[in-house]
């Protein structure tokens, strides 16, 4: 069966969770895939030989300061550093997706963050919560899904 990863930062009002269960949602329905939520502000960091050997992963965070969230720019520096070690994530299939509450400039630095993954689609971007069966969300995990499944 194949894995994928749905990564993302939440606290407080919970809206980066909602979009990443709503991509989770969308993963689901594409087929036969398991899908691990992780929050890695609940976890602090995250197994980089896991995230390797995964099918693929969707990453989210909420826009700090125009930038993401410190938990997941340690995402990226644990990558980069795995990578020297020879653990690579290089061409993964990704999504990407970001909450905000009024900015989202931080998009920018999240999608340059990711470089090593291939990008399947532009990121999902959320002001605020997201609706309740947001079909952006679902598509975007969708997206991934069928991208996994070949």
């Amino acid at each position: 069966m194949k894995k994928v990863l749905v990564i993302f930062h939440s606290q407080e009002f919970g809206n980066t969770a909602a979009c990443a269960d709503l991509i989770a949602q969308g993963i689901e329905q594409a087929g036969n895939i398991e899908v691990e939520l992780v929050n890695i502000n609940e976890v602090n960091r995250v197994d980089i030989r896991g995230l390797a050997a995964c099918d693929g992963v969707a990453i989210g965070s909420p826009d700090y300061g125009s930038y993401v969230a410190g938990t997941i720019k340690q995402l990226f520096d644990d990558i980069y550093v795995a990578g020297k070690a020879g653990v690579s994530v290089k061409g993964k299939p990704c999504v990407l997706f970001m909450t905000h509450g009024g900015g989202g400039r931080g998009l920018k630095a999240l999608k340059s963050l990711a470089h090593d993954f291939r990008l399947l689609a532009e990121p999902f971007i959320c002001q605020g919560a997201p609706e309740k069966g947001c079909p952006a969300a679902i598509e975007q995990g969708r997206t991934l899904g069928k991208a996994v499944l070949g």
